[in-house]
């Protein structure tokens, strides 16, 4: 977040908060009022929302039916046993345990059995894309498995939400962090299948634990809120998080404002 609205200041764009709540077990009200109290405190200040997916439920199905229709997306019944089965087996014979499009050129409906909506990913070819951190990234189709973009439940998954949003709000740049790369292809080729305009993704390291594990709940804190509750300053700790993973030059000390003016995505490491 602090990378994203420091990038947006920098070059006079826009910060959003999009909150992705479309996962309704993992959505708590307390997690979004962490969130917006602490970036508040922060001062990371956004131009833009906080916008809700889950607000957003319907525009979603529309474009997943559009894709069906068009014949870029298909129904699969198959059944979660089924398919936790064939991924024991494709573990066990050392494969990728990726779908294995079972349902992907079937043609008849069961409207009384439940099922989900799979994205119909191409079969060949290669998905690439620059990023502005890490430069050019190559992914040959075969990797990638048929996503599924609307659950049986009716409600879509991340990787198809993100990028109907990004579209249609306009965002031009991505910035996240590097576990996502594997996201990225996957995302990329839904923009194409919509005819929507790719946007720039820049992809920045993790902050790791004492464990070189992935910071997480069991390493200590869980929200900023707990920082300013033992007393840490915002402008200690925006320093503090700038300084992690980007430079400029040897000076150690910003304020907001020369955060701003001289954050580029060129300088983080």
């Amino acid at each position: 977040a602090l990378f994203c609205f420091l990038f947006a200041k920098h070059v006079g764009g826009r910060f959003l908060l999009r909150i992705e709540d479309t996962d309704i077990e993992r959505s708590k009200e307390e997690y979004v009022k962490d969130i917006i109290e602490g970036l508040s405190w922060l001062g990371i200040n956004w131009d833009e929302g906080p916008l809700f997916q889950k607000e957003r439920m319907e525009l979603y199905r529309e474009h997943a039916y559009r894709l069906l229709r068009e014949g870029k997306a298909y129904r699969c019944y198959c059944a979660a046993e089924e398919l936790e089965e064939k991924r024991k087996i494709a573990l066990k014979e050392g494969k990728k345990p990726s779908y294995d499009r079972t349902c992907r050129d079937k043609t008849e409906e069961h409207p009384d059995r439940p099922c989900v909506i799979r994205f119909k990913t191409p079969l060949s070819g290669e998905v690439f894309f620059d990023d502005i951190i890490r430069g050019k990234i190559t992914i040959r189709c075969e990797e990638l498995d048929d996503l599924v973009i609307l659950r049986s439940d009716n409600t879509p998954t991340y990787n198809f939400t993100v990028v109907v949003d990004d579209a249609l709000m306009g965002v031009t740049h991505i910035i996240r962090g590097d576990d996502h790369i594997n996201n990225t292809p996957r995302q990329i080729v839904i923009y194409e299948a919509f005819h929507y305009e790719v946007p720039a993704f820049a992809h920045v390291p993790l902050i790791h634990g004492k464990d070189k594990g992935r910071l997480s709940k069991r390493h200590g804190a869980t929200s900023l809120l707990e920082y300013r509750n033992t007393g840490l300053l915002p402008e200690a700790l925006m320093n503090y998080l700038a300084r992690l993973g980007w430079a400029y030059g040897d000076q150690e000390i910003f304020s907001r404002e020369e955060l701003a003016e001289k954050f580029e995505l060129g300088n983080v490491g």
